[in-house]
């Protein structure tokens, strides 16, 4: 014969406390994605580049932001290591990490 256990249910079971829960963080909910329409405009050009290249989006915009760099183009740097930030922040994070390790060397 086997056993079956069946425990208790509380009256504040998970359930009736994420309800809750989730109406007091709606109600705490906040914008904090940038500061406005310059974050927008960014997010729209780094959308319009993921549609154009695909998961390989965020290595293109590092190879340009790259390639901006090295012929001394800071705005288009700038641009690209921002598009590159949006879709992945570690790529950005180790590119100007390299490219500012580099400089250093040449001084």
């Amino acid at each position: 014969m086997t056993l079956h256990f069946a425990a208790a249910r509380p009256a504040a079971s998970p359930r009736y406390l994420f309800r809750a829960l989730a109406v007091r963080i709606a109600a705490r909910a906040a914008n904090d994605n940038g500061d406005g329409e310059s974050h927008d405009e960014m997010l729209r050009a780094s959308l319009k580049h993921f549609a154009e290249f695909g998961l390989a989006a965020a290595a293109e915009a590092r190879d340009k932001a790259r390639t901006a760099h090295f012929a001394g183009h800071r705005d288009d740097y700038r641009h690209w290591l921002a598009i590159c930030r949006t879709l992945d922040r570690r790529m950005a994070v180790a590119l100007s990490a390299n490219l500012a390790r580099r400089g250093q060397r040449k001084t």
